[in-house]
């Protein structure tokens, strides 16, 4: 993975130090498990894709606080030992973070086919939106 100097776009953006922080520890980030997606559906609508075979709709836990939508998975019941010759499929507990925009809001949230799907919204009040000034 590449890594990017930021530094040279805090000397002429004011403001977005907060962007920049994001940026710079998202390329920090480790671990790639479990596997998602995040989909462009149209302009406003995004979908989220997480690859959660193995655990349960109780093993799941979707929580949204401060921009921040964390998603858990917890196996209730550990599986029991086994003797494997290959492992290829992780079935570890996970926690997965994503930092969410202003104005996105989670619309729902369903498990099929060992994928969880949540669906997000971008619901930008009327006060921010760009209004025409008349000339007078």
């Amino acid at each position: 993975m590449r890594n990017f100097d930021l530094s040279p776009l805090y000397r002429s953006a004011i403001g977005f130090d907060r962007l920049f922080n994001l940026i710079e520890s998202g390329q920090n980030q480790g671990g790639g498990y479990p596997p998602y997606n995040v989909e462009l559906v149209d302009e406003n609508h995004y979908r989220i894709a997480i690859a959660v075979a193995g655990f349960a709709e109780s093993e799941l836990e979707i929580t949204a606080q401060d921009n921040i939508l964390l998603i858990k998975g917890a196996h209730i019941n550990p599986p029991a030992e086994r003797t494997y010759l290959y492992q290829g499929i992780a079935e570890r507990n996970f926690e997965r973070k994503f930092q969410l925009a202003e104005h996105i809001q989670i619309k729902s949230a369903n498990l099929a086919n060992g994928l969880l799907y949540i669906d997000l919204q971008r619901v930008v009040p009327e006060s921010s939106k760009p209004r025409r000034i008349e000339i007078i």
